[in-house]
C-alpha cells in the first residue's frame, strides 16, 4: 500500500522534571499560573508526527512518502530518513526558515507539558496533493491548520482515503473545522482526551462521529485502545514494556504499526495489537525515532504475547 504522510516535522527537545506537575499547580490560582520547571536533562531529537509514523511503517517493511515543509536546517534529519526507508522527495526546503521545534517537559508520572513553534510548518499550505503521484491512503496529521484543510478538501475531491488524526491540533480547530474534515475520513484517530475534545467542540456523541467516519480509534494509554468499525468495538490491550522510558511519539509509533498491519488486510484486532507492540518499543527508548528492530524480530516478540495464526508471517517478505 503507498501510504503519504502530511504533517508536522520537527526536532523535539525532551527535558524531564524529577517531580510531578500535579503537585506544583494550585487549581484555585490557574487564572494567574506562572511556573517554571528546572530540569535535569535535556536531548534534540528527530521528531514530528509524520515522519515518526513513517518511522515505524519502513521498519516494517513499508516504503512511507512524507510531504511537508521543513527548514534549511533539515539536511541531517533528511539523510537520517533516507537511509531508514523514508521517503523524502515531497519535503520542501523554506529558505531563512527553521524546521518546527517541540519543547516537551515529562515528569514521573509521564505527564507531559509541552509547546511547540511551527516555523517552516506554517508554509504546509503551499503543498498540494496534486503535485505528487496519487497515493492509496494519506494520513492527515497535526500541520499548519490551512494545510490540514486543503488536503482534507483534496482527499475527497480526488477519491482519496485519507486518516484524519488532529491530535494536538484539536486544541486550535475549531468545532466546525474538526467535524468539517472528519466527515468523510476512512480513520479518525485520536487519544481518549482529544476525543472528549472533539465531542465537545462539534457536539457530536459517538454515535454522531461514527456516522461521519468508517473507522474510529482511540487510544487510551496505559488502558489499551478501542477500535470501532462496522458496528462493532474491538478493545487492544497494551503490550507489555520491558521498561518505560519516554512516552514521547507512542501514539505515532501505535499508528504506525497498525497501519502495517492494516495495509496487508490483516483483521481489525490483529491491527490493534500490531500497533501496541510498535508503541512498546517507542516507549522503551528515548525519542521518537530511537528504537530499532527487524520484522523477523517484531514478529518473535508480538508472539510471546499474541497468537496471530501464522498471518504475521506477510511481514517477513
Amino acid at each position: 500500500m503507498d501510504i503519504l504522510l502530511t504533517g508536522s516535522v520537527a526536532y523535539d527537545y525532551l527535558m524531564t522534571f524529577p517531580g510531578h506537575f500535579k503537585e506544583q499547580i494550585l487549581p484555585e490560582r490557574l487564572a494567574s499560573i506562572s511556573l517554571s520547571f528546572l530540569v535535569d536533562s535535556m536531548s534534540r531529537q528527530r521528531g514530528g508526527t509524520a515522519p515518526n509514523i513513517a518511522y515505524t511503517l519502513a521498519l516494517l517493511g513499508g516504503k512511507p512518502r512524507v510531504m511537508a515543509t521543513v527548514g534549511e536546517d533539515f539536511g541531517d534529519y533528511r539523510h537520517w530518513l533516507e537511509e531508514n526507508g523514508v521517503n523524502t522527495t515531497a519535503m520542501e526546503v523554506i529558505p531563512g526558515d527553521f524546521t518546527a521545534s517541540f519543547f516537551a517537559t515529562t515528569d514521573l508520572d509521564n505527564a507531559q507539558i509541552a509547546s511547540f513553534y511551527p516555523g517552516a510548518m506554517a508554509q504546509a499550505a503551499r503543498q498540494s496533493l496534486k503535485d505528487v503521484a496519487k497515493p492509496d491512503l494519506v494520513i492527515i496529521s497535526p500541520n499548519d491548520p490551512a494545510a490540514m484543510k486543503n488536503f482534507a478538501a483534496e482527499c475527497r475531491e480526488l477519491g482519496i482515503r485519507y486518516l484524519y488524526d488532529p491530535s494536538q491540533q484539536v486544541l486550535r480547530l475549531d468545532g466546525d473545522e474538526l467535524a468539517r474534515d472528519m466527515t468523510g475520513a476512512h480513520f479518525l484517530f485520536v487519544n481518549d482526551y482529544e476525543y472528549g475534545l472533539v465531542s465537545k467542540k462539534t457536539g457530536l456523541e459517538l454515535d454522531g462521529i461514527l456516522e461521519r467516519v468508517e473507522i474510529l480509534v482511540i487510544t487510551r494509554g496505559k488502558d489499551g485502545a478501542d477500535i470501532y468499525v462496522d458496528g462493532q468495538k474491538i478493545f487492544a490491550q497494551v503490550f507489555p514494556t520491558e521498561k518505560i522510558v519516554d512516552p514521547t511519539g507512542v501514539g505515532d509509533a501505535f499508528r504506525g504499526g497498525f497501519l502495517v498491519a492494516y495495509s496487508h488486510g490483516l483483521d481489525w484486532e490483529l491491527c490493534g495489537q500490531v500497533g501496541a507492540l510498535a508503541a512498546a518499543y517507542c516507549l522503551e527508548q528515548k525519542g521518537t525515532q530511537n528504537h530499532t528492530y527487524t520484522p523477523a524480530e517484531f514478529v518473535t516478540r508480538f508472539r510471546t504475547e499474541y497468537d496471530d495464526g501464522g498471518k504475521l508471517d506477510q511481514l517477513l517478505g
